[in-house]
């Protein structure tokens, strides 16, 4: 299987190197100034010569070709590619892929059988076609996520950076599976559209769901305000952070009381039932942030395990690095980058589905700006 990719920064590199992390030939094809993400560091006014691991996690076991599409011989071989291609994947603007006349119209009346798959800030139609989309503004901001995510009177909250990006990348590998499904027994390509801003608002789904039936939606609350006290953050005596999730009141609640030795909460009139907790909310987030606040995490960690009160601890990345189900799960892997010196792999994250038990490994190291043109360009002839 061999994936053809014109992109640039995050979601479009990470939906194509999804598919090199399981398998796929990924040629990544890059004007001759390279993806931008590949001087990210400097970009943000960071000077000195660092490892990039954002650039690695996303381009990894890909082969490197320069092309320059603003010359004949750059398009002409790039058409080349296509044509051996299985899939395209470009996450390029669609009125600057006009411009080449690779828009995916275009491309997929040249090449019936190819899966073109392009992912855009805002879509391929509509106002907002040629929109500059990167994650915080189309999928966090415009879908309406920084301005529900946050309590009540509080600036609007920004995600952490390729969050939107990643979704995005994950929700094209689906598409393009399930075209390359319809090309087996059609043998006809399908052109595979996402967006930043569709997958925000298929993130978001459950609340702009809820807004659209209702006209209206309940914003979050300060952490004390709580509405359900049983699906909130607490701090325990080391000031180490968990959050509780007892969706289930009334089944999650005796147990809670039972890890806090305060049975008796239970038949307390102000929480004897889910409806009493809900009209009761900063009462019993007071009374559980004492309880918490009087030992350590590693006290409650068993005590929860023996009255099942469902659980999970806030952790920071360096706590998550060393996660025993993160390791147990291999979810850390080795990969080399030649664009450094020496052969010290770095560490990054694999890709998110296990294939009968096991992660799959990139092939080749991340490779530097145009390192396989030659390489690739010789296989055209063969």
């Amino acid at each position: 299987m061999q994936v053809v990719e014109l992109t640039q920064w995050v979601a479009g590199p990470s939906a194509a190197g999804t598919l090199g992390d399981w398998g796929a030939d990924v040629i990544k094809v890059e004007a001759p100034r390279g993806d931008p993400q590949r001087n990210m560091f400097a970009a943000v006014g960071v000077e000195g010569d660092y490892p990039n691991p954002s650039f690695a996690q996303d381009n990894r076991g890909k082969r490197a070709v320069v092309l320059d599409l603003q010359t004949d011989e750059g398009k002409t071989q790039f058409e080349q590619l296509l044509a051996r291609a299985d899939i395209f994947v470009t996450n390029m603007r669609i009125d600057a892929l006009e411009r080449l006349g690779l828009d995916p119209q275009s491309v997929h009346e040249r090449h019936p059988s190819l899966i073109v798959a392009s992912l855009t800030g805002y879509g391929s139609v509509g106002p907002e076609r040629d929109t500059p989309g990167y994650d915080i503004g189309a999928f966090v901001s415009r879908s309406g996520l920084a301005r529900t995510n946050g309590p009540i009177g509080m600036p609007p909250v920004n995600l952490r950076g390729a969050i939107g990006d990643h979704a995005t990348g994950i929700t094209t590998v689906a598409g393009i599976l399930a075209a390359l499904h319809k090309r087996t027994t059609t043998g006809v390509g399908s052109i595979v559209e996402t967006s930043l801003f569709q997958t925000g608002l298929y993130a978001v789904s459950w609340d702009l769901s809820t807004q659209l039936t209702f006209g209206r939606l309940s914003r979050m609350r300060p952490r004390e305000e709580h509405d359900v006290p049983l699906v909130n953050t607490y701090r325990a005596a080391d000031d180490r952070w968990f959050v509780l999730i007892g969706i289930e009141a009334d089944r999650h609640f005796p147990g809670v009381c039972e890890a806090i030795e305060r049975p008796g909460l239970r038949d307390d009139p102000r929480f004897s039932s889910a409806g009493a907790i809900r009209k009761n909310a900063a009462e019993l987030i007071a009374l559980l942030d004492e309880a918490f606040a009087s030992q350590p995490l590693d006290h409650w960690i068993p005590l929860f395990a023996t009255h099942d009160v469902w659980w999970a601890p806030c952790q920071t990345m360096a706590e998550v690095a060393d996660d025993p189900q993160a390791l147990a799960l291999d979810s850390f892997i080795d990969t080399h980058d030649n664009s450094l010196a020496g052969d010290q792999p770095i560490k990054t994250v694999a890709s998110p589905v296990r294939f009968d038990g096991r992660v799959f490994r990139p092939r080749r190291p991340v490779p530097a700006l145009g390192e396989h043109t030659d390489e690739v360009l010789a296989e055209l002839n063969d």
